[in-house]
């Protein structure tokens, strides 16, 4: 079973990475957020971990506009960032899975794609303040400053997850 699980979570991992390259000049649109959270849902939160943390890894990494290897405060946030939505998945597992997707549910899915990006953009947003010895000052102005980003991400990726989530699930056994 561990290696089922371990081409699953390979699956997954390329499918993220491949995904994130595809929509990379889309402003706040992404889809490396969902498809690391459903290896959670899918996997498990151990496996949904180690995908999250494998698929942003490589894709920042590697990315053409800019590799997070540059700055590698930003890499580290990144990847906890994304292994902490892996992690999300698996936990919310049992709620999901099992259950056929009504409208409280598609709520909650939304609530919990905003909720995995609002984490995510809150390390990443913190990440130069906090290396460069700026304060709590420099965090809060960084915070103001992309606030912007920050919520249209966070409501982009809120209606990925409740568009694409649900038809998901039904595969899941």
């Amino acid at each position: 079973m561990e290696l089922n699980n371990l081409v699953k979570a390979a699956i997954f991992c390329a499918l993220a990475v491949g995904m994130g390259f595809s929509l990379m000049l889309v402003p706040n649109v992404e889809l490396i957020t969902v498809i690391v959270f459903m290896s959670g849902l899918m996997l498990g939160w151990r496996w949904g971990t180690i995908v999250g943390g494998t698929a942003i890894f490589i894709y920042s990494g590697l990315n053409p506009m800019g590799s997070g290897l540059s700055f590698p405060p930003l890499f580290f946030m990144q990847i906890l960032g994304m292994a902490i939505t892996g992690f999300i998945g698996g936990i919310v597992r049992k709620f999901f899975v099992i259950k056929e997707i009504n409208f409280i549910n598609s709520i909650s899915l939304g609530l919990l794609g905003f909720f995995c990006t609002f984490i995510y953009d809150l390390l990443t947003l913190i990440a130069y303040p906090l290396s460069a010895g700026l304060g709590i000052s420099g965090i809060i102005a960084a915070l103001i400053k992309g606030i912007g980003f920050t919520v249209l991400h966070e409501i982009s990726n809120a209606i990925v997850f409740v568009l694409t989530i649900p038809k998901v699930i039904r595969y899941l056994k």
